[in-house]
Protein backbone atom coordinates (compact mmCIF):
# COMPACT_ATOMS: atom_id res chain seq x y z
CA UNK A 1 0.00 0.00 0.00
CA UNK A 2 1.14 3.23 -1.20
CA UNK A 3 1.19 5.77 2.00
CA UNK A 4 3.13 8.93 0.27
CA UNK A 5 -0.34 10.63 0.89
CA UNK A 6 -2.44 10.28 4.03
CA UNK A 7 -5.91 8.42 3.55
CA UNK A 8 -6.79 10.32 7.09
CA UNK A 9 -5.47 13.40 8.07
CA UNK A 10 -3.53 13.43 11.10
CA UNK A 11 -4.61 16.82 12.36
CA UNK A 12 -8.08 18.68 12.02
CA UNK A 13 -6.68 22.02 11.00
CA UNK A 14 -2.73 20.40 9.54
CA UNK A 15 0.56 19.23 10.59
CA UNK A 16 1.15 20.44 14.05
CA UNK A 17 4.83 21.70 15.21
CA UNK A 18 7.18 19.00 15.06
CA UNK A 19 5.50 16.72 12.13
CA UNK A 20 6.48 16.41 9.00
CA UNK A 21 2.64 14.71 8.33
CA UNK A 22 0.63 11.85 8.39
CA UNK A 23 2.25 9.74 6.86
CA UNK A 24 5.90 10.71 5.92
CA UNK A 25 7.36 7.84 4.41
CA UNK A 26 8.35 9.29 0.77
CA UNK A 27 10.97 7.94 -0.36
CA UNK A 28 13.56 10.74 -0.96
CA UNK A 29 14.82 11.55 -4.43
CA UNK A 30 18.76 11.22 -4.40
CA UNK A 31 19.02 13.22 -7.16
CA UNK A 32 17.27 16.63 -5.75
CA UNK A 33 20.93 18.48 -4.95
CA UNK A 34 18.41 21.24 -2.81
CA UNK A 35 17.87 17.97 -0.08
CA UNK A 36 20.46 17.47 2.43
CA UNK A 37 22.68 14.80 1.59
CA UNK A 38 21.99 12.93 4.58
CA UNK A 39 18.55 12.98 3.46
CA UNK A 40 19.19 12.14 0.17
CA UNK A 41 21.03 8.94 1.39
CA UNK A 42 18.72 7.94 3.88
CA UNK A 43 18.35 4.15 3.39
CA UNK A 44 15.03 2.85 1.74
CA UNK A 45 14.97 -0.64 2.94
CA UNK A 46 16.33 -1.86 6.86
CA UNK A 47 19.10 -4.33 4.77
CA UNK A 48 20.56 -0.22 3.66
CA UNK A 49 20.83 0.13 7.36
CA UNK A 50 24.51 0.37 8.94
CA UNK A 51 26.09 -0.13 12.00
CA UNK A 52 23.09 -1.72 13.72
CA UNK A 53 23.24 -5.29 12.55
CA UNK A 54 22.57 -6.57 16.08
CA UNK A 55 18.68 -5.40 16.02
CA UNK A 56 17.77 -5.65 12.04
CA UNK A 57 19.61 -8.94 10.95
CA UNK A 58 17.26 -11.79 9.78
CA UNK A 59 17.53 -13.17 13.36
CA UNK A 60 18.03 -10.46 15.41
CA UNK A 61 15.10 -8.72 17.39
CA UNK A 62 13.58 -6.11 15.25
CA UNK A 63 14.38 -8.49 12.24
CA UNK A 64 12.69 -11.31 13.67
CA UNK A 65 9.72 -8.78 13.94
CA UNK A 66 9.64 -7.66 10.55
CA UNK A 67 9.68 -11.31 8.67
CA UNK A 68 6.58 -11.88 10.65
CA UNK A 69 5.30 -8.15 9.72
CA UNK A 70 4.53 -7.91 13.65
CA UNK A 71 5.65 -5.08 15.44
CA UNK A 72 5.57 -4.28 19.16
CA UNK A 73 5.60 -0.87 21.10
CA UNK A 74 9.19 -0.13 21.14
CA UNK A 75 11.44 2.48 22.30
CA UNK A 76 15.29 2.95 20.47
CA UNK A 77 18.16 4.15 22.59
CA UNK A 78 20.85 5.54 21.27
CA UNK A 79 23.57 8.11 20.67
CA UNK A 80 22.72 11.19 17.99
CA UNK A 81 22.89 9.92 14.01
CA UNK A 82 22.29 5.93 14.43
CA UNK A 83 19.42 6.02 12.44
CA UNK A 84 16.87 5.62 15.05
CA UNK A 85 14.63 7.84 12.46
CA UNK A 86 15.11 6.12 9.61
CA UNK A 87 14.80 2.70 11.23
CA UNK A 88 11.65 3.72 12.87
CA UNK A 89 10.52 4.99 9.23
CA UNK A 90 10.95 1.91 7.47
CA UNK A 91 9.57 -0.63 10.04
CA UNK A 92 6.31 1.60 8.91
CA UNK A 93 7.10 1.01 5.53
CA UNK A 94 7.82 -3.15 6.48
CA UNK A 95 4.62 -3.71 8.26
CA UNK A 96 2.47 -1.42 5.82
CA UNK A 97 1.24 1.02 8.41
CA UNK A 98 1.11 4.91 8.19
CA UNK A 99 3.91 6.60 9.50
CA UNK A 100 2.30 9.30 11.99
CA UNK A 101 5.90 11.22 13.28
CA UNK A 102 5.44 13.67 16.29
CA UNK A 103 8.50 15.40 18.00
CA UNK A 104 8.46 15.88 22.14
CA UNK A 105 10.04 19.13 21.68
CA UNK A 106 7.09 20.93 20.18
CA UNK A 107 4.11 18.53 20.68
CA UNK A 108 1.72 18.73 23.88
CA UNK A 109 -1.49 16.11 25.06
CA UNK A 110 -3.27 18.15 22.07
CA UNK A 111 -1.09 17.37 19.69
CA UNK A 112 -1.37 13.41 20.95
CA UNK A 113 -5.13 13.44 21.00
CA UNK A 114 -5.68 14.47 17.44
CA UNK A 115 -2.58 11.81 16.65
CA UNK A 116 -5.11 8.69 18.47
CA UNK A 117 -8.69 10.18 17.28
CA UNK A 118 -6.93 9.81 14.06
CA UNK A 119 -5.45 6.22 14.47
CA UNK A 120 -8.95 5.14 15.65
CA UNK A 121 -10.87 6.51 12.56
CA UNK A 122 -7.97 4.83 10.37
CA UNK A 123 -8.01 1.46 12.17
CA UNK A 124 -12.20 1.53 11.74
CA UNK A 125 -10.91 1.02 7.37
CA UNK A 126 -8.39 -1.40 8.72
CA UNK A 127 -5.02 0.39 8.69
CA UNK A 128 -2.38 0.29 11.31
CA UNK A 129 -0.67 3.18 12.13
CA UNK A 130 2.99 4.05 13.78
CA UNK A 131 3.40 6.30 16.06
CA UNK A 132 6.85 7.62 16.31
CA UNK A 133 7.55 10.39 19.07
CA UNK A 134 11.13 11.53 18.79
CA UNK A 135 12.66 12.79 21.85
CA UNK A 136 10.23 10.97 23.79
CA UNK A 137 12.07 11.40 26.70
CA UNK A 138 10.88 15.03 26.99
CA UNK A 139 7.33 14.32 27.34
CA UNK A 140 6.17 14.37 31.04
CA UNK A 141 4.54 11.93 33.13
CA UNK A 142 1.39 12.76 32.26
CA UNK A 143 2.31 12.88 28.45
CA UNK A 144 3.63 9.81 28.82
CA UNK A 145 0.49 8.08 30.60
CA UNK A 146 -1.61 9.29 27.72
CA UNK A 147 0.07 6.85 25.60
CA UNK A 148 -1.15 4.02 27.85
CA UNK A 149 -4.62 2.98 26.30
CA UNK A 150 -3.68 3.50 22.72
CA UNK A 151 -0.41 1.36 23.27
CA UNK A 152 -1.83 -1.47 25.31
CA UNK A 153 -5.33 -2.21 22.70
CA UNK A 154 -3.18 -1.46 19.54
CA UNK A 155 -4.33 1.21 18.22
CA UNK A 156 -0.86 2.58 17.24
CA UNK A 157 2.29 0.70 17.48
CA UNK A 158 4.52 3.03 19.41
CA UNK A 159 7.98 3.63 18.63
CA UNK A 160 9.97 6.18 20.58
CA UNK A 161 13.30 7.50 20.37
CA UNK A 162 15.59 8.74 22.78
CA UNK A 163 19.26 9.64 23.63
CA UNK A 164 18.24 9.42 27.10
CA UNK A 165 18.37 6.19 29.59
CA UNK A 166 15.11 4.93 29.58
CA UNK A 167 14.83 3.79 32.86
CA UNK A 168 15.45 7.28 34.18
CA UNK A 169 13.05 9.08 31.79
CA UNK A 170 10.43 6.72 30.80
CA UNK A 171 7.69 5.63 33.73
CA UNK A 172 7.35 2.36 34.54
CA UNK A 173 3.77 2.14 33.26
CA UNK A 174 5.43 2.68 29.39
CA UNK A 175 8.59 0.83 29.70
CA UNK A 176 6.29 -2.28 30.75
CA UNK A 177 3.69 -2.06 27.74
CA UNK A 178 7.27 -1.56 25.24
CA UNK A 179 10.64 -3.29 24.53
CA UNK A 180 13.58 -1.26 24.84
CA UNK A 181 16.35 -1.53 22.14
CA UNK A 182 20.05 -0.17 22.91
CA UNK A 183 21.41 1.32 19.29
CA UNK A 184 25.19 1.52 18.87
CA UNK A 185 27.27 4.57 17.87
CA UNK A 186 28.29 3.48 14.41
CA UNK A 187 31.82 2.22 13.95
CA UNK A 188 34.76 2.91 11.70
CA UNK A 189 33.30 0.43 9.32
CA UNK A 190 29.98 1.32 9.38
CA UNK A 191 30.96 5.46 8.93
CA UNK A 192 33.39 4.50 5.49
CA UNK A 193 30.13 2.83 4.02
CA UNK A 194 28.47 6.08 4.42
CA UNK A 195 31.27 7.85 3.30
CA UNK A 196 32.05 5.81 0.20
CA UNK A 197 27.81 5.97 -0.72
CA UNK A 198 27.87 10.05 -0.67
CA UNK A 199 31.11 9.06 -3.29
CA UNK A 200 28.91 7.07 -5.20
CA UNK A 201 25.73 9.19 -5.13
CA UNK A 202 28.29 12.69 -6.18
CA UNK A 203 30.48 10.21 -8.31
CA UNK A 204 33.76 11.46 -7.32
CA UNK A 205 35.64 10.70 -4.34
CA UNK A 206 36.73 13.28 -1.21
CA UNK A 207 40.13 14.63 -1.97
CA UNK A 208 41.74 13.54 1.22
CA UNK A 209 44.71 11.90 1.72
CA UNK A 210 44.88 9.11 3.58
CA UNK A 211 45.52 10.43 7.27
CA UNK A 212 42.97 12.71 6.88
CA UNK A 213 40.32 10.25 5.87
CA UNK A 214 40.54 8.98 9.00
CA UNK A 215 40.85 12.06 11.09
CA UNK A 216 37.03 12.86 8.88
CA UNK A 217 35.72 9.43 10.53
CA UNK A 218 37.27 10.04 14.25
CA UNK A 219 35.75 13.89 13.92
CA UNK A 220 32.28 12.25 13.40
CA UNK A 221 32.36 10.35 16.52
CA UNK A 222 29.98 7.87 15.73
CA UNK A 223 27.39 10.04 14.19
CA UNK A 224 26.03 9.06 10.52
CA UNK A 225 24.76 12.41 9.78
CA UNK A 226 27.08 14.60 10.88
CA UNK A 227 29.94 13.00 8.94
CA UNK A 228 27.74 13.60 6.19
CA UNK A 229 27.11 16.91 6.36
CA UNK A 230 31.12 17.17 6.78
CA UNK A 231 31.26 15.49 3.40
CA UNK A 232 28.91 17.97 1.88
CA UNK A 233 30.87 20.65 2.77
CA UNK A 234 34.13 18.74 1.91
CA UNK A 235 32.08 17.83 -1.62
CA UNK A 236 31.05 21.95 -2.08
CA UNK A 237 34.70 22.63 -2.44
CA UNK A 238 36.27 23.56 -5.85
CA UNK A 239 36.94 20.53 -7.66
CA UNK A 240 40.76 19.83 -8.98
CA UNK A 241 42.45 21.30 -6.03
CA UNK A 242 45.09 19.08 -4.07
CA UNK A 243 43.66 16.33 -1.71
CA UNK A 244 43.34 17.86 2.08
CA UNK A 245 45.85 16.64 4.54
CA UNK A 246 44.85 16.54 8.14
CA UNK A 247 45.55 19.79 9.08
CA UNK A 248 44.03 21.61 6.22
CA UNK A 249 41.07 19.30 6.94
CA UNK A 250 40.34 20.40 10.07
CA UNK A 251 40.11 24.28 8.74
CA UNK A 252 37.53 23.09 6.23
CA UNK A 253 35.13 21.57 8.45
CA UNK A 254 34.87 21.93 12.28
CA UNK A 255 35.04 18.88 14.89
CA UNK A 256 31.69 17.38 16.16
CA UNK A 257 30.90 18.44 20.01
CA UNK A 258 31.50 15.89 22.04
CA UNK A 259 28.52 13.64 23.42
CA UNK A 260 28.62 14.67 27.23
CA UNK A 261 25.57 16.47 29.15
CA UNK A 262 26.59 17.43 32.33
CA UNK A 263 22.92 16.93 33.90
CA UNK A 264 22.57 13.31 32.22
CA UNK A 265 23.67 9.85 31.84
CA UNK A 266 26.98 10.49 30.33
CA UNK A 267 27.84 12.70 33.33
CA UNK A 268 27.35 9.80 35.10
CA UNK A 269 28.92 7.43 33.16
CA UNK A 270 32.08 8.80 32.84
CA UNK A 271 32.71 10.23 36.49
CA UNK A 272 31.49 6.60 37.42
CA UNK A 273 34.78 5.16 34.60
CA UNK A 274 36.95 7.68 36.25
CA UNK A 275 36.11 6.30 39.69
CA UNK A 276 36.93 2.64 39.19
CA UNK A 277 39.76 3.81 36.83
CA UNK A 278 41.31 5.12 39.85
CA UNK A 279 39.99 2.22 42.23
CA UNK A 280 41.59 -0.25 39.61
CA UNK A 281 45.02 1.82 40.17
CA UNK A 282 45.35 2.46 36.05
CA UNK A 283 46.75 6.09 36.26
CA UNK A 284 46.08 6.27 32.34
CA UNK A 285 42.26 5.28 31.83
CA UNK A 286 41.46 7.54 34.65
CA UNK A 287 43.49 10.71 33.29
CA UNK A 288 41.40 9.55 29.86
CA UNK A 289 38.00 9.59 31.49
CA UNK A 290 39.19 12.97 33.35
CA UNK A 291 40.12 14.90 29.77
CA UNK A 292 36.81 13.32 28.75
CA UNK A 293 34.83 15.10 30.88
CA UNK A 294 37.12 17.84 30.79
CA UNK A 295 36.56 18.32 26.69
CA UNK A 296 32.78 17.53 27.13
CA UNK A 297 33.04 21.01 29.56
CA UNK A 298 32.81 19.46 32.84
CA UNK A 299 32.95 21.28 35.82
CA UNK A 300 36.32 21.03 37.36
CA UNK A 301 35.03 21.54 40.86
CA UNK A 302 32.84 18.76 40.54
CA UNK A 303 35.67 16.55 39.82
CA UNK A 304 37.63 18.14 42.22
CA UNK A 305 34.45 17.39 45.25
CA UNK A 306 34.77 13.89 43.47
CA UNK A 307 38.40 13.29 44.52
CA UNK A 308 38.20 14.27 47.92
CA UNK A 309 35.60 11.82 48.24
CA UNK A 310 37.78 8.77 46.49
CA UNK A 311 40.28 9.65 48.83
CA UNK A 312 38.02 9.11 51.76
CA UNK A 313 36.24 6.40 50.72
CA UNK A 314 38.48 4.41 48.98
CA UNK A 315 42.13 5.24 49.64
CA UNK A 316 41.48 5.63 53.32
CA UNK A 317 44.18 4.51 56.04
CA UNK A 318 46.03 3.02 52.82
CA UNK A 319 47.36 6.03 52.23
CA UNK A 320 46.48 8.84 54.90
CA UNK A 321 48.19 11.72 52.94
CA UNK A 322 45.68 10.96 49.96
CA UNK A 323 42.91 12.99 51.28
CA UNK A 324 45.17 16.14 51.37
CA UNK A 325 46.61 15.70 47.84
CA UNK A 326 43.10 15.67 46.76
CA UNK A 327 42.16 19.07 49.16
CA UNK A 328 45.37 20.58 47.67
CA UNK A 329 44.34 19.68 43.84
CA UNK A 330 40.93 21.26 44.80
CA UNK A 331 42.60 24.72 46.10
CA UNK A 332 45.01 24.90 43.30
CA UNK A 333 42.25 24.82 41.26
CA UNK A 334 40.16 27.01 42.77
CA UNK A 335 43.27 29.62 43.48
CA UNK A 336 45.05 29.26 39.41
CA UNK A 337 41.63 28.30 37.70
CA UNK A 338 41.27 26.73 33.88
CA UNK A 339 43.27 25.33 32.12
CA UNK A 340 46.65 25.70 34.96
CA UNK A 341 44.58 24.20 37.91
CA UNK A 342 42.85 20.99 35.67
CA UNK A 343 47.00 20.12 35.55
CA UNK A 344 46.33 19.60 39.76
CA UNK A 345 43.45 17.97 39.13
CA UNK A 346 45.31 15.57 37.08
CA UNK A 347 47.71 15.06 39.27
CA UNK A 348 45.43 14.42 42.29
CA UNK A 349 43.83 11.50 39.76
CA UNK A 350 47.43 10.13 38.99
CA UNK A 351 48.22 9.89 43.05
CA UNK A 352 44.84 8.01 44.13
CA UNK A 353 44.93 5.89 40.78
CA UNK A 354 49.00 4.80 42.18
CA UNK A 355 48.07 5.20 46.07
CA UNK A 356 46.99 1.97 47.96
CA UNK A 357 43.61 0.98 48.58
CA UNK A 358 41.60 0.06 51.65
CA UNK A 359 37.90 0.67 52.43
CA UNK A 360 38.74 -0.67 56.20
CA UNK A 361 37.37 2.50 57.32
CA UNK A 362 34.32 3.05 55.21
CA UNK A 363 33.55 -0.86 56.62
CA UNK A 364 33.97 -0.22 59.93
CA UNK A 365 32.28 3.25 59.89
CA UNK A 366 28.85 1.21 58.87
CA UNK A 367 29.36 -1.55 60.70
CA UNK A 368 29.77 0.93 63.89
CA UNK A 369 26.58 3.03 62.93
CA UNK A 370 24.12 -0.33 62.51
CA UNK A 371 25.98 -1.04 66.14
CA UNK A 372 25.28 2.45 67.03
CA UNK A 373 21.48 2.05 66.15
CA UNK A 374 21.25 -1.23 67.47
CA UNK A 375 22.03 -0.38 71.11
CA UNK A 376 19.94 2.69 71.39
CA UNK A 377 20.97 5.46 74.11
CA UNK A 378 23.85 3.56 76.00
CA UNK A 379 25.75 5.78 78.68
CA UNK A 380 29.56 5.64 78.24
CA UNK A 381 31.46 4.12 81.46
CA UNK A 382 31.50 6.67 84.10
CA UNK A 383 35.30 6.75 83.89
CA UNK A 384 35.56 8.80 80.27
CA UNK A 385 32.58 11.32 81.59
CA UNK A 386 34.13 14.44 82.26
CA UNK A 387 32.87 15.85 86.10
CA UNK A 388 32.90 19.66 85.63
CA UNK A 389 30.57 19.99 89.07
CA UNK A 390 31.03 18.21 92.70
CA UNK A 391 28.02 16.54 92.33
CA UNK A 392 29.00 14.86 88.97
CA UNK A 393 32.52 14.04 90.90
CA UNK A 394 30.39 12.38 94.16
CA UNK A 395 28.61 10.27 91.67
CA UNK A 396 31.88 9.03 90.27
CA UNK A 397 31.75 10.83 86.99
CA UNK A 398 35.58 10.64 85.55
CA UNK A 399 37.22 8.13 88.83
CA UNK A 400 39.82 5.81 87.82
CA UNK A 401 40.54 7.69 84.44
CA UNK A 402 44.08 7.18 83.25
CA UNK A 403 46.06 9.57 80.98
CA UNK A 404 47.12 6.73 78.44
CA UNK A 405 50.28 9.25 77.23
CA UNK A 406 51.43 9.13 81.04
CA UNK A 407 51.38 5.11 80.99
CA UNK A 408 54.71 3.12 80.70
CA UNK A 409 53.31 1.49 77.72
CA UNK A 410 51.80 4.87 76.60
CA UNK A 411 48.52 2.35 76.42
CA UNK A 412 46.27 2.13 79.60
CA UNK A 413 43.85 -0.68 78.02
CA UNK A 414 41.09 0.89 79.82
CA UNK A 415 37.08 -0.07 78.28
CA UNK A 416 35.88 2.62 76.06
CA UNK A 417 32.27 0.82 75.22
CA UNK A 418 29.19 1.44 77.46
CA UNK A 419 29.24 -1.09 80.56
CA UNK A 420 26.52 -2.82 79.28
CA UNK A 421 27.58 -3.32 75.67
CA UNK A 422 31.01 -5.67 75.51
CA UNK A 423 33.44 -4.99 73.24
CA UNK A 424 32.95 -5.43 68.88
CA UNK A 425 35.47 -4.84 66.42
CA UNK A 426 34.86 -2.86 63.56
CA UNK A 427 37.74 -1.64 61.85
CA UNK A 428 39.50 -4.19 60.52
CA UNK A 429 42.92 -3.13 58.98
CA UNK A 430 44.17 -4.60 55.88
CA UNK A 431 47.77 -4.99 55.45
CA UNK A 432 48.09 -2.23 52.28
CA UNK A 433 50.69 0.65 52.51
CA UNK A 434 50.57 2.55 56.04
CA UNK A 435 47.33 0.44 57.00
CA UNK A 436 49.69 -2.08 57.64
CA UNK A 437 51.54 -0.57 60.39
CA UNK A 438 48.58 0.41 61.48
CA UNK A 439 47.33 -3.39 61.89
CA UNK A 440 50.69 -3.94 63.77
CA UNK A 441 50.03 -1.32 66.26
CA UNK A 442 46.71 -2.58 67.23
CA UNK A 443 47.92 -5.79 67.70
CA UNK A 444 49.99 -5.04 70.23
CA UNK A 445 47.24 -2.36 71.89
CA UNK A 446 45.43 -6.08 71.68
CA UNK A 447 47.99 -7.72 73.16
CA UNK A 448 48.50 -5.42 76.10
CA UNK A 449 44.71 -4.67 76.67
CA UNK A 450 44.46 -8.63 76.67
CA UNK A 451 47.39 -8.47 79.72
CA UNK A 452 45.42 -5.92 81.52
CA UNK A 453 42.21 -7.63 81.33
CA UNK A 454 44.20 -11.30 82.46
CA UNK A 455 45.99 -8.97 85.64
CA UNK A 456 42.82 -7.55 86.33
CA UNK A 457 41.05 -10.70 86.61
CA UNK A 458 43.91 -12.43 89.11
CA UNK A 459 43.54 -9.03 91.17
CA UNK A 460 39.67 -9.54 91.40
CA UNK A 461 40.19 -13.27 92.34
CA UNK A 462 42.83 -12.33 94.83
CA UNK A 463 40.60 -9.60 96.06
CA UNK A 464 38.13 -11.89 96.54
CA UNK A 465 39.44 -14.91 98.00
CA UNK A 466 41.07 -12.49 100.57
CA UNK A 467 37.54 -11.19 101.88
CA UNK A 468 36.29 -14.57 102.37
CA UNK A 469 39.42 -15.30 104.48
CA UNK A 470 38.68 -11.94 106.81
CA UNK A 471 34.86 -13.51 107.20
CA UNK A 472 34.16 -15.34 110.35
CA UNK A 473 33.98 -18.73 110.85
Amino acid sequence: MDHSEPALPLFDDGPGLGSTGADDTTVPDRDDISRPLADRLRPQSLDEVVGQEHLLADQAPIGRMVERRHLVSMVLWGPPGCGKTTIARLLAAAADLVFAPLSATFSGVADLRRVFRAAEQRRTHGQGTLLFVDEIHRFNRAQQDSFLPYVEDGTVVLVGATTENPSFELNGALLSRSRVFVLKRLGEQALETLAARAEELSGRELALTGEARQALIAMADGDGRYLLNMIEQLQALPEGADPLDAVGLARQVQQRAPQYDKAQEGHYNLISALHKSMRGCDPDAALYWLARMFDGGEDPLFVARRLVRFANEDVGMADPQAVHQALAAWDVYERLGSPEGELAIAQAVVYLATAPKSIAVYRGFGAAWNSARRTGSLMPPLHIVNAPTRLMKELGYGAGYEYDPDTPDGFSGADYFPESMGRESFYRPTGHGYEAQVGRWLERWNRLRTQRRAKESRRAASSQAADQDREPT
